[in-house]
């Protein structure tokens, strides 16, 4: 059963946690609901205290007003979350929208971040190529045969089928998937990366239509101190590619038990 943060506007937030140790908070993409974290987050709390949660407008969460939903706004709540769960600071993990989301945590609340790990994710839409209007499109559908191989690679989803239906099964109104879709659209926190004091790993695809290569690239670039890693994979690459797994882990483990991952 779920455990419930308030945010600011009086939203009711649900979050799950499982696992003990350092605490890591997973932010989820756009309208992705805390289950489509799926084995990533169990075998991270192999290592930590894993928390999860969903989005104001998905899965247990309230709505709140849809019309305000801004990447900023989902960072206030992810602090929430934290408050809830009465954690000061935590290692922070973001895919897709849920990286632009923690791009804010980072610079607005910098002492609530030991380290920020950001996935397939970008500053903003403006801040480098383009994405692929015909992935867009595909995304948009609702359609899973169309959004699948945005995601995943086909040999991996045949063999993980309840995986892939746990990502892409959501519960959300219309309102709220526009209000998700319109805050990931806008996101731009460009200007703000240089203000990121944690030490960042950004992960990126590099047959991301989604979100094409050159927007980790210039995460990398723009974060003060951040290494970047590119993998042979798609947008859902957290979860079918084990090499990412393993680098966020070490990455997140204390000095003296990590090994620093390098590009590929």
């Amino acid at each position: 059963m779920p455990s419930y943060a308030i945010a600011d506007d009086g939203v009711r937030l649900a979050f799950e946690e499982r696992g003990t140790g350092i605490p890591v908070l997973l932010v989820a993409g756009q309208a992705t609901g805390m289950y489509g974290w799926g084995g990533f987050a169990e075998q991270l709390a192999e290592y930590f205290r894993v928390i999860v949660f969903d989005h104001r407008g998905i899965g247990d969460s309230g709505l709140g007003d849809p019309a305000r939903y801004s990447t900023n706004l989902f960072a206030a709540d992810a602090v929430a979350v934290l408050d809830a769960a009465g954690v000061s600071a935590a290692h922070v993990v973001g895919h897709s929208m849920g990286g632009r989301v923690a791009q804010w945590v980072a610079a607005d609340y910098p002492e609530r971040v030991r380290k920020l790990v950001l996935i397939a994710t970008t500053a903003g839409d403006a801040s480098a190529q383009s994405r692929n209007r015909d992935a867009v499109a595909d995304l948009l559908s609702g359609d899973r045969e169309r959004m699948l191989p945005l995601f995943f690679e086909e040999s991996w989803a045949q063999a993980h089928p309840d995986d892939v239906d746990t990502f892409f099964t959501r519960v959300a109104s219309r309102p709220a998937l526009r209000g998700h879709f319109a805050a990931s659209r806008d996101h731009d926190a460009q200007a703000a990366l240089a203000r990121i004091r944690a030490e960042a790993l950004v992960i990126h695809g590099l047959h991301d239509r989604l979100t094409p290569a050159d927007h980790g690239r210039l995460l990398a670039r723009c974060i003060p101190c951040a290494h970047l890693v590119e993998l042979d994979a798609r947008h859902g690459l957290h979860l079918d590619t084990s090499q990412v797994f393993a680098d966020v882990r070490d990455f997140l483990l204390p000095e003296t038990q990590r090994i620093l991952p390098t590009s590929r």
